[in-house]
């Protein structure tokens, strides 16, 4: 058992270098034809854009920077960004802030004086300009679509840890509340009470959460951003009690519909649907990091192991994650994520990345 565990970590340690090398190298080869309002061409699958895969990917370059020193690492974070603001920074949206997650951690880090004026002024507008539904949440607008009076779990992934982190990181306690907020507010119109299980999305139009669709991917934003928004940011402890309970509840159910490979389905609880590994990737990462905190029993460290295996192989000899579900919009119907088609894409590597990352802190040296 001991020269197994051992190996692991060992394979660990060379796919977490060959994830890194795949992230750099995707290219968006012209299968998705998806324009932006302002007319440009939306790319969401190379590394060489600011959009919201790329902002999760490169999140995944800053904890492996943050946890293991790694200096190739913040070198790619500083390349990246110096390359982006000499171009220009894009429009404001909720996915358009990703790309900000990571800057904020690499600038809490570094004070470097040149990344702060960005962030704050991009905060700044978030809490003035951002559209908001009822309730105040910020409602779920993109590059190429105004969801008008609609609510998505994706949005505090991308928008709210950015708010958290930067607000903790430059003193501004408004920012980290309005964070705060987003989660209460969303886990009021998405976490189903009898699961634990949240909903892809709600609208204020007819008052409905869509299909119902218990969508992978989107539980497994909330799972991983309620453990790492406590990490970002201090919290009221009423606020982090709840949300520690809301996190809590979901794994549990996440863990009974694990499939016997590891993985989970792009539908929770739908055997009709596809196995997706960036949902497993992450759902593997909060099981380790909940049971690493004392949330979770010895089962929760079994199925993130059980998962990190299911990751580790999907990742191919170029380090390339496989199995990935393209971005998903809306569905109005559950068959709609059933045919989401199968795309490498960065947060395929940098859910892959945060899990295995993860992984070395349950295993010896």
């Amino acid at each position: 058992m001991m020269t197994e565990t051992v190996n692991l970590q060992d394979d660990i340690r060379e796919k977490i270098a060959l994830i890194v090398s795949g992230l750099r190298n995707l290219r968006d080869e012209g299968r998705f034809d998806e324009p932006n309002l302002d007319g440009t061409a939306g790319d969401y699958v190379s590394f060489d854009s600011w959009e919201w895969p790329q902002g999760v990917g490169l999140y995944g370059i800053a904890q492996l920077w943050k946890q293991t020193g790694d200096a190739d690492a913040r070198a790619l974070l500083e390349d990246w960004y110096d390359t982006q603001f000499s171009r220009g920074l894009p429009t404001m949206n909720v996915n358009t802030t990703a790309p900000m997650l990571a800057l904020s951690i690499l600038w809490s880090e570094t004070r470097d004086p040149k990344w702060e004026p960005a962030m704050r002024d991009w905060a700044q507008k978030l809490l003035t300009d951002a559209p908001r539904t009822a309730g105040g949440g910020f409602q779920h607008d993109v590059s190429d679509k105004i969801n008008e009076g609609e609510l998505w779990d994706d949005t505090l992934f991308m928008l709210a840890l950015f708010l958290a982190s930067y607000g903790q990181a430059s003193g501004q306690s408004e920012l980290v509340d309005e964070a705060a907020y987003q989660f209460l507010v969303h886990t009021h119109y998405l976490a189903e009470r009898e699961t634990g299980l949240w909903f892809h999305g709600w609208t204020f139009d007819g008052n409905h959460n869509f299909a119902r669709a218990r969508w992978a991917r989107g539980n497994s934003w909330i799972s991983a951003g309620v453990l790492d928004l406590f990490d970002l940011a201090e919290l009221d402890p009423a606020t982090k009690r709840f949300l520690s309970w809301i996190v809590t509840s979901q794994l549990e159910t996440l863990l009974s519909y694990q499939c016997e490979s590891g993985a989970w389905r792009t539908l929770v609880d739908d055997e009709t649907s596809y196995e997706e590994i960036s949902a497993t990737a992450a759902i593997g990462y909060a099981l380790l990091k909940a049971h690493r905190l004392g949330l979770g029993d010895a089962r929760w460290r079994d199925g993130g192991i059980k998962a990190l295996k299911a990751v580790l192989a999907n990742i191919d000899k170029d380090g390339v994650v496989q199995q990935v579900s393209y971005g998903t919009r809306m569905g109005h119907d559950l068959q709609f994520y059933r045919d989401i088609p199968i795309q490498p894409t960065g947060y395929g590597q940098s859910m892959a990345l945060l899990c295995l990352v993860e992984a070395l802190n349950h295993g010896p040296e």
